[in-house]
């Protein structure tokens, strides 16, 4: 048994994950290239990824990887690619839209300042069952108890998925 939440890992390595977790996402928020803002989210995601895996939660780690990873950024990369990104017609944003991040930030950055009061006053969580994140026992539960749940959302995506083939496709009848 564990002594604690991490799989059989100094904490050296959590805060070195960590480190690179807030690093990288603070390159997301300051690049100026937008295609590098969403490489830098890929490495985001990816010490989430390892952060899920150091957790004992298998499947997250896996959706994260595959859905998050390969998918969605893969598909936000190229549509930025695709997209024009003319400084010259970018439109002058209004006062009270600047006013509104510079507030929101001030907030995130109050939140930030309370959150960090509280370092290294909690205890790790002590898992009673380790095998509590794992695939096998997810699995068996989704396709016991939830098998036609699952099964309609799969048909519903895959229809969602047929019309939006149906309606990228430009209409090549000519009349």
């Amino acid at each position: 048994m564990g002594q604690g939440y991490f799989v059989n890992i100094n904490m050296s390595t959590f805060y070195f994950i960590a480190f690179l977790s807030i690093f990288f996402s603070i390159l997301v928020i300051t690049a100026k290239n937008p295609v590098h803002s969403i490489l830098y989210l890929i490495l985001t995601f990816f010490t989430f990824t390892i952060h899920y895996i150091l957790m004992n939660a298998q499947f997250l780690a896996i959706v994260n990887f595959i859905v998050y990873m390969g998918a969605i950024l893969v598909l936000f990369l190229y549509t930025l690619m695709l997209i024009n990104l003319n400084k010259d017609s970018e439109p002058v944003k209004p006062f009270m839209v600047k006013f509104a991040g510079v507030f929101g930030g001030g907030i995130l950055m109050v939140a930030l300042a309370a959150s960090l009061k509280s370092i290294g006053a909690s205890n790790p969580v002590i898992l009673q069952n380790p095998d509590l994140g794992l695939v096998k026992n997810l699995g068996k539960v989704l396709f016991n108890e939830f098998l036609l749940p699952f099964e309609i959302s799969s048909v519903l995506l895959l229809s969602a998925m047929v019309g939006a083939v149906l309606l990228a496709t430009k209409d090549t009848k000519t009349a």
